[in-house]
């Protein structure tokens, strides 16, 4: 069983940036990919980005790529996730995920492990 605790949510202006972060314990967090996901208000969680176990590939949503990145620092056993160039669309609580083995998934109901979660509000 692996652990999650995010931080670094908050308020923010329109094309500003924040970045997330996800503390990992419990388990060995390099046998874990790791994701991002969010969900604003009335809506579906959605994948956002996610990072292989050792940190090589990457993947992200459309609606972000370009703007967000996603790291991982296997040593501290922690994750990261910068958000640039935020728009209203943004808004949402965000989630750090966490599925055991290599293959990496953009589907929520791949990832057994979640943290409980970082609220992310960006104003126009």
């Amino acid at each position: 069983q692996v652990q999650l605790v995010e931080s670094g949510g908050g308020l923010v202006q329109a094309g500003g940036s924040l970045r997330l972060s996800c503390a990992a314990s419990g388990r060995t967090f390099s046998n874990y990919v790791m994701g991002w996901f969010r969900q604003a208000p009335g809506k579906e969680r959605e994948f956002v980005a996610a990072i292989s176990r050792s940190g090589a590939s990457t993947y992200y949503a459309d609606s972000v790529k370009g703007r967000f990145t996603i790291s991982r620092d296997n040593a501290k056993n922690t994750g990261s996730l910068q958000m640039n160039s935020l728009t209203p669309e943004d808004t949402a609580v965000y989630y750090c995920a966490a599925r055991y083995g290599s293959a990496w998934s953009d589907s929520k109901s791949e990832y057994r492990h979640w943290g409980q979660g970082t609220q992310v509000t960006v104003s126009s």
